[in-house]
């Protein structure tokens, strides 16, 4: 690699990080548990498992009427325990077969730069994950891009153009060991 090219490709077989994909993008403070009960632990693996899943099965499951499956449901909800509710897309089914683990360093940290990095990243749908992280490098993002040829563009025509940006480098998964965006719910 030539002296002063700190852009680097680095293939390797990689485990998936969690993706918070409704939550508040900023994770610097900690709140407090929320108190939850056998019913309310069971009914958020359940909801895990099938968010689509109607009050009135839902409380056949718990053996719950519907009225209190609603009521714990929406508390839940109100108590940001449950954040949204979405469907886990297959990427290779939609043309994306690049997913890319790429690291970012800035230059500087006092500066306006990685706040102007931040809101880049939540504008671009092939970031599907992006991570302000401890270590070597500043961000870890994931992101999935139809090809070598579609994930080098992003790369140049975003990445590289972000000010402040003194390295990338990029891990490209060779094989998906795991994937999932579920939580462990910890028992009582």
């Amino acid at each position: 690699m030539p002296a002063g090219n700190n852009f680097a490709f680095h293939p390797f077989v990689s485990y998936n990080f969690e993706k918070t994909a409704y939550g508040d993008p900023t994770m610097s403070k900690n709140r407090a548990s929320v108190e939850l009960d056998g019913v309310d632990r069971a009914m958020l693996r359940l909801l895990q498992e099938d968010g689509a899943l109607s009050n009135a099965t839902l409380g056949e499951k718990l053996s719950l009427s519907v009225t209190p499956c609603w009521r714990r449901r929406k508390r839940l909800e109100d108590e940001h325990v449950i954040t949204g509710y979405q469907a886990n897309l297959d990427r290779r089914a939609l043309g994306m077969n690049v997913f890319a683990f790429v690291q970012v360093t800035f230059n500087m940290h006092s500066d306006q730069d990685p706040d102007h990095f931040e809101e880049v990243m939540r504008r671009h749908d092939e970031v599907t994950s992006c991570h302000k992280i401890t270590g070597a490098a500043d961000y870890i993002l994931q992101v999935v891009a139809a090809d070598l040829d579609a994930y080098a563009e992003f790369v140049e025509r975003v990445l590289r153009k972000q000010a402040g940006v003194s390295s990338i480098q990029s891990s490209l998964a060779l094989r998906e060991v795991k994937f999932s965006s579920r939580v462990p719910v910890p028992d009582a």
